[in-house]
């Protein structure tokens, strides 16, 4: 049975062998199309980065103070 059709932009993009082949690899271990781990790893880079950006922008602001770790 194929798979449904889905609504999306192409994204041609030119990658190093080697993470080509992890791609692979992992695809193949894991049940998942290319697309969906592209999509997946995106997302979580992304998510990552807006919430690293979001942590600096309160230190800076003052709304979240760093604690410094005491050795004992």
């Amino acid at each position: 049975m194929a798979r449904p059709k889905k609504y999306g932009q192409y994204l041609n993009v030119k990658i190093d062998t080697d993470i080509y082949h992890r791609l692979e690899e992992y695809c193949i271990d894991s049940g998942y199309t290319k697309t969906t781990a592209v999509e997946r790893a995106l997302t979580l880079l992304m998510d990552t980065y807006e919430a690293d950006k979001e942590t600096l922008r309160m230190i800076a602001d003052g709304s979240v103070k760093l604690v410094k770790n005491r050795k004992e």
